[in-house]
């Protein structure tokens, strides 16, 4: 990789682990699905003007059906459910527990795409992940219901994105992605109009929750993706996404230093195991640091699947 492509990744990764933290400040003065509608139309706009200009909008033609219904398995409910559970946990351990994407995805390929089935080390990966969400369950967990509830929530918001990606494999293959995600962004912000609609905004926004929310729908939602692309072009789909390695890191660190969130020893022990199960359960191999034997198999997809990492 080129220095110009590890600039691209971290910031890409920076970006993207920034999008919990604005969540939170924009639920300040914003009600959660009003955070939704907002980011998915700022991100539509963004999208869509760049799939205009690549003149790629035409894929979208005859995939309406689909696009509506990864929309809402993919964007409404996920956007949904971490912008509510973040009333009940915190931004550092949304990021984590969003992190088990690439388990879920594994998971279900069991069952529904041999393609991506996981053999050896990719089984290995699912175990570990599994038990570093019981950690967090089990030891960071242990509070309140509301905040299993919302633990809860994000491991469902977790499935939605790994359905969503098969999905978007089996059923929109070969369509340009920024024309795909604009599309799905498109009518999530007009199924979630309603919700801003019966419950706007009580009185002026702050200026933080205005600029948060703005950060997340323009840079989270519309420039990052854009960035990831980028990066797919330069270096391929099975590198660019280490971006979801990398995010959970930010996403801590702007919590813990910005927010002032804790950062408890189960965290980082859950967040460890997930993040190694999820590697082994997406590569079905060790790292290249710790084995010189070639991969089983590749479970980077196209483009459009490999966004799997993203979360919110």
């Amino acid at each position: 990789m080129t220095r110009r492509s590890w600039l691209m990744l971290v910031a890409t990764a920076a970006v993207w682990g920034s999008s919990y933290m604005f969540i939170k400040v924009a639920l300040h003065d914003f009600s959660t699905g009003a955070v939704v509608c907002l980011r998915t139309a700022l991100g539509a706009a963004l999208l869509l003007g760049w799939a205009a200009r690549r003149g790629v909008l035409g894929d979208v033609r005859g995939r309406e059906r689909w696009i509506a219904i990864i929309a809402l398995i993919q964007v409404v409910g996920p956007f949904l459910l971490i912008t509510d559970g973040e009333t009940r946990i915190s931004s550092s351990l949304t990021a984590i527990l969003i992190a088990t994407v690439p388990i879920f995805t594994a998971l279900l390929a069991l069952r529904f795409d041999a393609a991506e089935r996981s053999h050896g080390w990719g089984l290995v990966g699912i175990a570990v992940g599994i038990v570093g969400v019981a950690m967090l369950f089990g030891l960071d967990l242990r509070g309140s219901a509301e905040e299993l509830l919302g633990g809860a929530m994000m491991l469902v918001a977790a499935l939605g994105y790994a359905i969503s990606w098969m999905l978007v494999k089996h059923k929109l293959r070969g369509a340009a992605p920024e024309a795909v995600a604009g599309g799905t962004m498109l009518v999530a912000a007009i199924l979630t109009a309603p919700l801003l609609a019966a419950a706007p905004p009580a009185g002026a926004p702050g200026l933080d929750a205005v600029a948060s929310l703005l950060a997340l729908g323009a840079g989270g939602t519309g420039i990052a993706f854009v960035l990831y692309y980028t990066l797919i072009a330069d270096i391929g789909p099975a590198r660019a996404s280490m971006v979801g390695y990398v995010a959970p890191a930010f996403s801590i660190a702007y919590g813990v230093v910005l927010l002032g969130e804790r950062l408890t020893a189960a965290a980082v022990g859950g967040l460890a195991l997930i993040l190694a199960g999820s590697w082994l359960g997406a590569q079905g191999r060790l790292p290249g640091v710790l084995s010189r034997t070639a991969p089983s198999r590749s479970s980077a997809p196209a483009p459009a699947p490999a966004r799997r990492t993203q979360g919110a």
